[in-house]
């Protein structure tokens, strides 16, 4: 009896034993002697979602680096302290604080009010939750659009809800919707809602012919629901490339609207 308690506790020394080892062999991880400017300008250059979030699961250090403000800002309600720099109580604000290239993380939970917001820098615009129905913008009725893109964006793993008018309004550049969720409202006035409204026009495409990216949208695994339509252009641009996927739930939709 002795021997297996003596036995018991030698397994239980040699647990420690290893876990102590793995501590340390990861403290001493040679990425993790670069100093914290370096090692951030490594998290730069990773996808904020989902490469740059899941970096922030690792360890502390890793966390204040991976959130930091010089790599993206924050839109939280939640934060009492706003103070706290890169923190910010809406989305509006937070475009206005923006600098050209910035990613904006909106917080899972509730909705965020999102009202002819005009972006007119390039802009990253991402939900923080694990679905895009965690992270709902919603467009007040009356207004022309919940966003209105005037610059080349990117839109990924949000909701979009609009009653009347439309969810996103492109104006001009590049705009890029990934895995999120556009839905107008079911009403008597659905014929007067689309989820994207195209604006843009040829005399634009000349102007950023000098850019690498002309204008246009481009769609991939989105859902869209209601709306007389899925995208409406008055420009120049036209429905290009069309895929959809029948899941047990919804459609998924894949398409671009670009010049031809």
């Amino acid at each position: 009896m002795e021997a297996k308690i003596e036995e018991g506790g030698e397994e239980e020394a040699n647990k420690r034993k290893w876990k102590r080892k793995k501590s340390s062999e990861a403290s001493f991880c040679p990425i993790n002697s670069l100093d914290d400017g370096c090692l951030m300008h490594i998290f730069s250059f990773l996808s904020p979602i989902p490469d740059r979030y899941n970096t922030a699961l690792v360890c502390n250090r890793w966390c204040y680096l991976a959130c930091h403000p010089r790599l993206w800002l924050r839109v939280d309600r939640s934060v009492k302290d706003l103070s706290e720099p890169g923190v910010f109580p809406n989305i509006e604000t937070a475009v206005a604080a923006a600098r050209p290239g910035d990613t904006i993380l909106i917080a899972a939970g509730g909705s965020h009010r999102a009202s002819n917001i005009q972006i007119k820098k390039p802009l990253c615009l991402i939900g923080g939750g694990e679905l895009p129905d965690e992270t709902t913008l919603i467009c007040s009725r009356g207004s022309d659009s919940a966003l209105e893109f005037m610059s080349t964006c990117k839109l990924a793993n949000l909701t979009v809800k609009a009653e009347l008018g439309c969810c996103l309004l492109h104006r001009k550049g590049r705009l890029t919707i990934d895995g999120c969720v556009l839905q107008c409202e079911s009403n008597p006035l659905d014929y007067l809602s689309c989820p994207i409204v195209s604006t843009a026009s040829a005399a634009q495409q000349l102007s950023s012919s000098l850019n690498s990216h002309s204008d246009g949208v481009f769609v991939s695994q989105t859902r869209i629901e209601g709306g007389a339509k899925a995208v409406l252009t008055s420009g120049d641009l036209e429905l290009q490339r069309v895929r959809v996927i029948y899941a047990r739930t919804s459609l998924l939709f894949w398409f671009d609207v670009e010049h031809q």
